[in-house]
């Protein structure tokens, strides 16, 4: 059975409920509500407008690596800066980092 999500948006609220009921007529669908998550990333709705945060992703990656309690070091890169080829050995296991 395949599973599609879809996240419907507009400024016409009459216009996504007549395209809703078209889909569910078509297809089995549920309608979950607002968003609130997807792919990681959380929504969150203000006057302005929406706003997107990977904080939740960052922190639970954190987390699993061990690192929550660790402080915080500011690293400014230096803009332009050319890359040079790495003289150290690799990662054994560089999992956490590709993430």
């Amino acid at each position: 059975m395949w599973m599609t999500y879809i996240i419907l948006t507009s400024n016409n609220p009459a216009a996504s409920t007549k395209f809703k009921a078209y889909i569910h007529a078509c297809f089995s669908i549920k309608d979950l509500g607002p968003l609130k998550y997807f792919l990681t990333i959380e929504i969150a709705r203000g006057l302005e407008g929406m706003f997107l945060c990977q904080r939740k992703c960052a922190l639970d990656i954190t987390k699993e690596c061990g690192l929550l309690g660790a402080k915080l070091a500011e690293c400014l890169n230096e803009e332009n800066h050319k890359l040079a080829l790495a003289s150290s050995r690799e990662l054994r296991d560089a999992t956490h980092y590709r993430r």
